[in-house]
C-alpha cells in the first residue's frame, strides 16, 4: 500500500468513526503523517494495512483507531456480523445476551452492540453491570438464548480488550464459544457489513437485574462441595470484575469470608499493582501471598481479571501449576460423581496425569484441542461431561447434576478447590499432601511451559517450518522418540499448528509447541514423568532438574 492509499483509507475510516475520542487520535495522527511525519506512517500502516481477524477466540487487541485495533467502530461492524449470521441461520428476533467486564471502552462496546443488534430485530438483554465471563456463559445456557457476547480481554495487558461470542440453544453445547465453521461464517458475515453510520440502532434493550447473579450462584453453591468448611483463606481479583462474586459464592456456600487484597480487590482498568495481570506471570500473585501469610491462611486462592480463571497457592509452598490444580479436582469430582457415562477431557498441551486418572476410575477420557471453546464440547453423544481443564489455569467442574457452565469458571472451581482444601485440612493434610499421594499412585508429573513473545509473527511461522522439516534429535538428556504433528488434524482432532515430541531416556517426557491464538507468542510446553521409588521429595528434586535441563534445551532449539 503507498503512503497516498494508506492516507485516504485513513480518512475514508475517520469519516465513518461513531467515536470522538478516537476520532481525535486519529486526526491527529493524520495530520502528523500529512506533514511527513514517519513515525506517524509507520503507525498508521500498523492500524490499516491488516484488520483484526474474528476467529475462535472472537476479537482481541489494543484499543485505538482503525481496522486493526478495538473501536467503537469494528465493535458495531462485528455486532451487525453476528446479528446478520444470526438472522440468516435462525430467523429474525433472536435473543442475544451481552456481559462486559471492566477494562477501558467494555461498558461502551456492550451498548454499542446492543444497540446495533436491537436495530437488527434482535432481543437483547445485557448484564447488570461488569461481571466475570463465566455469568455471561451461564446466563446464556439459563435464559434459552440464542447467542451471547462477552466483552473482555480475560489476562491481557490494560491497553487491550476482546470479544467473545457463545452459542445458544437447548442443546449440550449451549453457552459454549463459537467454533469452526462458525467463526469463518461470522467472520463473512463482518465482511459484508456496510458504512457504520448506516447501520440501524435500537435503544429498548434489556438491562438484567440481580437475579442473573443469584441464579449463577444458586447453580455454582449446589455442585458436590461435601460438608468440610474449617478453611481460611486469602484471595485477590487482580484488579478484575470476580471479586463480589467470589465473596458472595465462597459465603453463601459456607465458608469463611477470605482476606482480600484490598488494593486489588475493586475493578481497575489500569491494573496498577502488576505489570500483566496474569496470576501466571512472576510477581503477579506476591501480594495474595503476602496477604496470606498475614492472615495465616491456608489457601491461597486468585482470579484473573474476568475471573474464568483460578490460580491455587499453598502457604510455604508456592503456587500450584494448573497441571496439578487439574489432577487434584479430577479426582475430587469423580470421587463426588458416579456412572459409567462420565467423561473428563484436556487438552494436547495439558498433563498426561488426566488419563491415567481416567483408566483407573473406568471412565471416559478425551484429550482435545487448546480451549475451551473444545473442552466444553468432549464426549461422543451420551456421554457426561464432568470436568475438563487446561494447564493454563482453567477448570469447568461439574456434579451428576451437570455442569453449571459450559466454559472455564474460576468462580466455580474456588468453591471445589476450597472444598478439597478443607477435607484435607480435617485430615491434618494439605493440598501438598494431596499431591505427593498422587504420585506415589500415578508417577510424579511435572509440567512448564515457556513463551517466546516477538513483534513479527513470521517467526513463529518460521520456527514452526524448521522445527518441521529438521527436528531436534533430541532435548537434554532425552531423545526423540516420535513426532506427532497436528497440522493435518489427529484422530478426531481438527488441524491445528502444533507439534508434540515424545522422550525417553531416563524417564518419559514430551515437548509441545505451538502459536498462541490470542498473544503473539511462541508456547512451548514441557512434561516429564518419574516413578516415585521412595522419598517423594527427592523424586521432585531430580524431576525439577531434569525439566530445568529440558527448558534450556527447548529454549535453544525454539530460538535456533
Amino acid at each position: 500500500m503507498t503512503d497516498a492509499e494508506l492516507l485516504t483509507r485513513a480518512r475514508d475510516w475517520l469519516d465513518q468513526d461513531p467515536d470522538p475520542d478516537t476520532r481525535a487520535e486519529l486526526a491527529g495522527l493524520l495530520a502528523l503523517a500529512e506533514d511527513g511525519g514517519q513515525a506517524a506512517l509507520a503507525d498508521l500502516s500498523d492500524r490499516f494495512a491488516a484488520s483484526l481477524e474474528f476467529g475462535t477466540a472472537g476479537l482481541r487487541g489494543a484499543l485505538g483507531a482503525g481496522p486493526n485495533r478495538m473501536n467503537r467502530a469494528v465493535v458495531m461492524r462485528a455486532a451487525a456480523g453476528i446479528g446478520a449470521w444470526l438472522g440468516g441461520r435462525l430467523g429474525g428476533g433472536r435473543h442475544v445476551v451481552v456481559g462486559y467486564d471492566a477494562r477501558h471502552r467494555s461498558a461502551d462496546f456492550a451498548a454499542d452492540s446492543a444497540a446495533v443488534l436491537t436495530g437488527a430485530g434482535h432481543r437483547v438483554s445485557v448484564l447488570p453491570g461488569p461481571l466475570p465471563t463465566p455469568v455471561l456463559a451461564f446466563a446464556v445456557r439459563d435464559l434459552g438464548a440464542d447467542a451471547g457476547i462477552m466483552v473482555t480481554a480475560s489476562h491481557n495487558p490494560p491497553q487491550d480488550n476482546g470479544y467473545k461470542v457463545y452459542v445458544g440453544g437447548t442443546g449440550p453445547d449451549a453457552g459454549a464459544q463459537i467454533v469452526s465453521p462458525v467463526d469463518t461464517e461470522i467472520a463473512a458475515a463482518i465482511d459484508a457489513v456496510g458504512p457504520v453510520g448506516s447501520l440501524p440502532l435500537g435503544e429498548d434493550w434489556t438491562v438484567l437485574g440481580e437475579e442473573a447473579v443469584e441464579r449463577y450462584l444458586d447453580a455454582v453453591t449446589a455442585l458436590p462441595l461435601c460438608t468440610d468448611r474449617d478453611l481460611s483463606t486469602a484471595y485477590t481479583a487482580m484488579h478484575g470484575v470476580g471479586g463480589r462474586v467470589l465473596l458472595r459464592a465462597m459465603e453463601r456456600a459456607g465458608f469463611a469470608r477470605p482476606a482480600v487484597v484490598a488494593a486489588q480487590f475493586d475493578p481497575d482498568p489500569d491494573f496498577p499493582t502488576v505489570e500483566f495481570p496474569n496470576p501466571e506471570e512472576p510477581g503477579a500473585m506476591d501480594m495474595a501471598a503476602a496477604e496470606g501469610e498475614a492472615a495465616g491462611a491456608d489457601l491461597v486462592i486468585a482470579n484473573d481479571p474476568d475471573a474464568d480463571r483460578l490460580a491455587v497457592a499453598v502457604p510455604g509452598h508456592g503456587l500450584l501449576t494448573g497441571n496439578e490444580v487439574g489432577g487434584l479436582l479430577a479426582e475430587y469430582v469423580l470421587d463426588h460423581t458416579s456412572g459409567p457415562d462420565r467423561v473428563v477431557a484436556t487438552s494436547i498441551v495439558s498433563s498426561s496425569l488426566l488419563g491415567k486418572i481416567a483408566a483407573d476410575r473406568g471412565v471416559h477420557y478425551e484429550e482435545t484441542l487448546t480451549g475451551f471453546k473444545w473442552l466444553a464440547r468432549a464426549g461422543a453423544p451420551g456421554l457426561r461431561r464432568v470436568f475438563c481443564f487446561e494447564e493454563a489455569l482453567g477448570y469447568c467442574v461439574g456434579g451428576d447434576g451437570g455442569r453449571p457452565v459450559s466454559d472455564k469458571d474460576g468462580i466455580s472451581a474456588a468453591l471445589v478447590v476450597a472444598a478439597l482444601a478443607a477435607g484435607a485440612k480435617r485430615e491434618g493434610l494439605t493440598l501438598v499432601d494431596l499431591l505427593d499421594a498422587q504420585a506415589r499412585r500415578y508417577g510424579l508429573h511435572l509440567s512448564d511451559q515457556l513463551s517466546v513473545r516477538v513483534d513479527d509473527l513470521s517467526v513463529i511461522a518460521a520456527a514452526m517450518r524448521r522445527l518441521r522439516a529438521e527436528p531436534p534429535a533430541a532435548f537434554g538428556p532425552l531423545k526423540v522418540a516420535g513426532v506427532d504433528d497436528f497440522a493435518g488434524g489427529r484422530g478426531d482432532l481438527p488441524p491445528t499448528d502444533a507439534l508434540r515430541f515424545r522422550l525417553e531416556g531416563s524417564v518419559w517426557g514430551r515437548v509441545t509447541l505451538r502459536p498462541s491464538g490470542t498473544e503473539p507468542k511462541l508456547k512451548a510446553y514441557v512434561e516429564v514423568v518419574l516413578d516415585v521409588d521412595g522419598d517423594v521429595a527427592a523424586t521432585r528434586a531430580r524431576g525439577s532438574e531434569l525439566l530445568s535441563e529440558l527448558m534450556a534445551s527447548v529454549a535453544g532449539a525454539v530460538s535456533a
